[in-house]
């Protein structure tokens, strides 16, 4: 019988359970944060200073099948600057970001300003405060995940990414989840 975990996967935490680096400095691991059944993978990734929903199964032929179905992923993404409707105009309709060494033209995707800046709880790190300048909170949603795409696009629109949260993939939504907080759930709605 397979399992399935929704997880808020915090700041500073890798996606994955085993580390294959030998470094100095020990990398925290999402097992660190509950008893996961021995064959749960990650669904998808979430770098190291990303935050977020994280779906996780023992599964995996369903992680492959939400992984290669183009399925939706919103991101709130807090960028550097006051991002204005020409920025997110080039967002959506595709911008150029350098991938493995060569450029690519990102497809459509949804982006808008959030009006009100979203709740989520003080990351581990504390993003840089006001005396440095303006910030603005923006909804990303795409169907692609290239390597660091998001902060790649946001970059590229002249905009660099200083936090970024995975609120939703498919149907599955990080809402009233504390950061580190694991739910068991029946199974996925993509």
């Amino acid at each position: 019988m397979h399992r399935h975990f929704k997880i808020y996967k915090p700041y500073g935490f890798l996606s994955q359970f085993i580390s294959n680096q030998r470094t100095r400095r020990k990398k925290k691991m999402l097992g660190e944060l509950w008893d996961f059944p021995e064959g749960t993978m990650s669904i998808g990734r979430l770098d190291e200073d990303s935050e977020g929903l994280l779906l996780l199964t023992t599964n995996g032929k369903l992680s492959a099948e939400i992984t290669g179905r183009h399925v939706e992923k919103e991101y709130y993404v807090q960028v550097d600057g006051l991002i204005g409707e020409a920025e997110l105009s080039k967002l959506k309709n595709g911008i150029e970001i350098g991938i493995n060494g060569k450029k690519y033209l990102t497809q459509t995707c949804k982006a808008r300003i959030l009006s009100t800046p979203p709740n989520f709880p003080p990351r581990a790190k504390p993003i840089r405060d006001a005396r440095h300048g303006p910030t603005s909170w923006i909804s990303i949603t795409l169907t692609e995940g290239k390597f660091r795409q998001v902060k790649k696009m946001t970059a590229a629109a002249g905009f660099p990414t200083l936090r970024l949260v995975r609120v939703r993939i498919g149907q599955e939504q990080l809402a009233g989840m504390s950061a580190g907080e694991v739910v068991e759930v029946g199974n996925f709605t993509y």
